[in-house]
């Protein structure tokens, strides 16, 4: 018989599901990080109790991705100095524009809200600086200029 017209499955054709992506790198937390880790988690179990037979491959990936989020998560201690740190709000202007923002982890990084991850370029480039120091940012040797430094 021809390999055209032998068929074991309608599984064979279906796109492979992979895991999800564990981002490179340690796995930075705030303590409200924490919290929203650990509630995704109880949120999938309980999802998982009441789905569907076709809803589970996809639930239990999602929760083995936060399980190891939560085991792996370290929590920082708020930020103690006057630099910019690991959970530092910061006020500052990028190219003459006022922003604000807190950076968090990866996995609570809401850019929309204010929360940037600490493995974005920007926090990357604010980390460690003082109030009144001008950083450079993309090809700009003067575009970021720290206004205020504070702990949420």
């Amino acid at each position: 018989m021809s390999v055209a017209f032998r068929r074991d499955s309608d599984e064979e054709h279906l796109e492979p599901k992979f895991e999800l992506p564990i981002p490179a790198g340690p796995n930075l937390v705030t303590k409200r990080g924490l919290e929203l880790i650990a509630s995704r988690v109880a949120e999938l179990e309980s999802e998982i109790d009441h789905a569907e037979e076709d809803a589970l491959p996809a639930l239990k990936r999602d929760l083995r991705y936060w399980q190891t989020r939560q085991i792996t998560a370290e929590v920082m201690p708020p930020p103690a100095s006057d630099n910019v740190e690991f959970g530092s709000k910061v006020t500052i202007s990028l190219n003459g524009t006022p922003k604000t923002f807190q950076i968090v982890g990866s996995d609570e990084a809401e850019p929309a809200a204010g929360l940037v991850s600490f493995t974005a370029p920007l926090s990357r480039a604010v980390v460690g600086a003082a109030v009144g120091e001008v950083l450079p940012f993309g090809a700009v040797a003067d575009a970021i200029r720290i206004l205020e430094i504070s702990s949420p």
